[in-house]
C-alpha cells in the first residue's frame, strides 16, 4: 500500500498543528462560533445529535495494521462521551423507544471513511495529532470540495482488473488535497474509480465516475462518466468520454470541476450537486466541459498531465506486502472444507486472487445485536493482528462496510476463519441477506428523520437461519435514515428510507435499485413501492417481498435459481407491491 513521503508526513503533521492552534484560540473566545465552524468542518469534525463526530479519511479505502491500532486507541480513549452528554442522549433515546448506544466504536461508512461518534471536541487536537502519527487526517471528509476519493476495495488484486486504479487515486488525492479552485464549490464533489471489468465501486452514482478501459488499440484509458447521486434527485451519471488517455484524466477532471464551479448553483443546496447541473443543460455541459478541456491542453500547456515517470514512482508504492512476495507457496487446492461452516465461508468470504497461491477474504461487519459497519476497540486491535498474521499487515474497507484481507495465502485460510470465528469476524453472510449496508440514522446524526440502525438489527434478528439465507441468495438491502441516502438505499435491490410524519418514524420501501455491479445490473435507482410503512411493519414487509420472490422465481443452469434482481425484473414490480402491501398494519397506514 502506499507510504506517506516526508512532505506528506510533514504536511499532515503541520495541518494537525493548525488545527490545535484554531482550537485553542475557539476555547479561549478568540474566534467565534461561525468562524470555527468551517475550520473543524475542513478537518472532519462536525456536531451531530448527541455530541460531536469525527471523519477520518481512508483515501482508496486502504489501512495498514499500524493504522488500525490507532483507530483502535482513539475508540477505546477518545470516543467516550462525558457522563452528562450520554445521560442527556440515553434520555432521548427512551424516548424513541431504544436505549443502547455504542461508545467506544468505530464506524466504517459508504464510502471507505472511519467515523467516532463521541470524542469531546476538547480532545479533538490530542487525535489529530494520533491520527497524523501513522499518516492520517480529516481533511476534506466534509464541506464543499472533492471529498476523499473511493476505489474498488480489491483494486490491485482482483483477477478482472484491467490495470490498477490505486496510483491514478493516489495521484488524484494529491492533487485535489486543498487545490484552492476545488475548495469552495457549489457542494460536496465525490469520485469513484474502478480498474476491473465488475464495477464494484459503483462508479455511475457518483459525481465523477473512472472505469480504467483499453480501447481497440489496446491503450489504457478511462471511461469518464459526470452527474450521478442519490439524494433527494437519484440520477445515474452521464458518459462524457468512452475513452479519454491515462495521462489526461487530471486535466479533464478539472475541465469538468471548472464548469461546474462557475455555473453550479449557490442558491439551493438541495439543487447545488453537479447532477443537476448536468441534468438541466444537458449536451451544453458536455460541450463547455469539452470547450474547457481544449483550452487547458492547447493554450495553458496541460499543465495536470501524468508523465510516465510519476506514474511510475507512484506505482511503485504499491508493490504487495513483503511478507507475501514469497513464491514458495504453490497453487494447491485450497484448504479442505473440514466442516460445513468452513466450506460455507470458503464460498462466501473467499475470492480468487491475481496471484494463484493468493486469496481475497472478506470479514463481516454485519454482526447480531451490532449496527452494520461498526467496530469495538477490541476488534480493531485484533484486525490489526489478522493483517500482520494473514495479509502482510494491510487491510481494506468495503463500500458495503464490511473489511476486506487483500494478501491471504492460500494455505492459511483455514487459521484465518478460526482466528475470525473466534472474533465473531467470520459471518458468512457476504452479500446476502443480512449483510445490511445502514447509515448510522437518528441514533446518531442531526440530519436523519428515522433511525436505521433498529431496522437492521430487526431483519438480521429474523433471518439468523443460515440455509435459509442462502436458499434466498444473492441480494442488497441498504438502509438510509433520511432522504440523504448515506446508507445508499436507491442502489438496493431492496431499500428502506426514513422519513417523517408529524413527528413520527416512518418508512419508504423501494425495489429494483442498482449498484452497477455485475451482480445487480446496470446501476439505476429503486422505485417506491407505496405508502410508507411503521418500523414494525417493515421486516413483515420485506419478508412477503422474499416470500413472493421465492414463490415466482424460475431454476436456471446448474440447478441454481435466478436472483431476486433477475425475477424482480423478468415480472415487474406489481406481485411485490402487493404482498408488501398486504403485510401492512391496516390501523397503521399512512395515506
Amino acid at each position: 500500500m502506499y507510504r506517506y513521503t516526508e512532505f506528506d508526513k510533514a504536511f499532515v503533521k503541520s495541518r494537525a498543528a493548525q488545527f490545535r492552534d484554531q482550537l485553542k484560540r475557539w476555547q479561549s473566545g478568540q474566534l467565534s462560533e461561525d468562524d470555527f465552524r468551517p475550520l473543524r468542518l475542513q478537518n472532519g469534525w462536525y456536531v451531530q445529535r448527541h455530541a460531536p463526530m469525527l471523519r477520518v479519511a481512508v483515501p482508496y479505502g486502504e489501512l495498514s495494521s499500524a493504522q488500525l491500532r490507532a483507530l483502535a486507541r482513539i475508540a477505546r480513549e477518545y470516543d467516550t462521551p462525558t457522563e452528562s452528554v450520554y445521560r442527556s442522549a440515553m434520555e432521548a433515546q427512551a424516548k424513541l423507544g431504544s436505549t443502547q448506544l455504542p461508545t467506544n466504536t468505530a464506524h466504517f461508512t459508504t464510502r471507505t471513511n472511519v467515523q467516532f461518534n463521541w470524542i469531546p471536541l476538547a480532545k479533538a487536537a490530542d487525535v489529530m495529532d494520533l491520527l497524523a502519527s501513522v499518516d492520517m487526517h480529516g481533511i476534506q471528509t466534509s464541506g464543499n470540495c472533492i471529498r476523499n476519493i473511493s476505489c474498488d476495495e480489491r483494486a490491485g488484486v482482483a483477477v478482472d482488473e484491467i490495470a490498477d486504479p490505486r496510483p491514478f487515486a493516489e495521484l488524484m488525492r494529491q492533487w485535489t488535497t486543498l487545490h484552492p479552485e476545488f475548495a469552495y464549490l457549489p457542494r460536496k464533489f465525490k469520485i469513484a474509480v474502478t480498474g476491473a471489468t465488475d464495477d464494484r465501486a459503483a462508479t455511475d452514482w457518483h459525481d465523477v465516475g473512472l472505469r480504467l478501459v483499453r480501447n481497440s488499440s489496446g491503450d489504457l484509458g478511462f471511461r469518464v462518466s459526470v452527474g450521478g447521486g442519490m439524494g433527494r434527485t437519484p440520477m445515474i451519471a452521464t458518459v462524457l468520454r468512452e475513452f479519454l488517455p491515462w495521462n489526461q484524466i487530471m486535466n479533464y477532471i478539472e475541465a469538468v470541476v471548472r464548469v461546474y464551479n462557475r455555473y453550479g448553483r449557490r442558491d439551493n443546496k438541495y439543487k447545488a450537486r453537479i447532477k443537476i447541473l448536468v441534468k438541466a443543460e444537458g449536451q451544453r455541459y458536455v460541450a463547455d466541459v469539452e470547450q474547457e478541456f481544449r483550452q487547458i491542453v492547447e493554450l495553458d500547456g496541460a499543465p495536470h498531465t501524468i508523465t510516465q515517470a510519476e506514474l511510475d514512482r507512484v506505482t511503485a508504492a504499491f508493490v504487495p506486502p513483503e511478507t507475501v512476495t514469497e513464491t514458495t507457496w504453490s497453487p494447491q487446492a485450497d484448504a479442505p472444507a473440514v466442516s460445513d461452516r468452513f466450506a460455507r465461508w470458503m464460498r462466501q468470504n473467499v475470492a480468487p486472487h491475481r496471484e494463484p497461491a493468493l486469496r481475497i477474504v472478506t470479514l463481516s461487519f454485519k454482526r447480531l445485536g451490532h449496527a452494520p459497519g461498526d467496530a469495538s476497540a477490541e476488534q480493531l486491535e485484533r484486525l490489526a493482528d489478522l493483517a500482520d498474521r494473514f495479509s502482510g499487515g494491510e487491510a481494506r474497507v468495503t463500500h458495503s462496510q464490511n473489511i476486506v484481507l487483500p494478501w491471504v495465502p492460500a494455505s492459511k485460510l483455514f487459521a484465518l476463519w478460526e482466528a475470525a470465528s473466534a472474533l465473531g469476524l467470520a459471518s458468512t453472510n457476504i452479500g446476502l441477506m443480512t449483510d445490511i449496508i445502514a447509515c448510522p440514522g437518528g441514533d446518531f446524526c442531526a440530519l436523519a428523520n428515522a433511525r436505521s440502525i433498529p431496522v437492521a438489527q430487526a431483519l438480521a434478528e429474523r433471518y439468523q437461519d443460515i440455509d435459509e439465507l442462502d436458499d434466498i441468495g444473492d441480494i442488497d438491502v441498504h438502509i438510509s435514515g433520511c432522504i440523504n441516502s448515506c446508507g445508499h438505499h436507491h442502489s438496493g435491490h431492496i431499500g428502506v428510507l426514513g422519513v417523517d410524519k408529524d413527528g413520527k418514524e416512518w418508512y419508504q420501501i423501494t425495489l429494483g435499485g442498482a449498484d452497477g455491479s455485475q451482480a445487480s445490473g446496470t446501476a439505476q435507482p429503486g422505485k417506491v413501492i407505496g405508502p410508507s410503512f411503521s418500523a414494525a411493519e417493515v421486516p413483515d414487509a420485506i419478508e412477503a417481498i422474499l416470500g413472493t420472490y421465492r414463490d415466482l422465481r424460475e431454476h436456471q443452469e446448474q440447478g441454481r435459481y435466478e436472483r431476486f434482481i433477475e425475477t424482480l425484473r423478468r415480472v415487474g414490480l406489481d406481485p411485490f407491491k402487493a404482498a408488501a402491501n398486504g403485510a401492512r398494519n391496516k390501523d397503521e397506514v399512512l395515506a
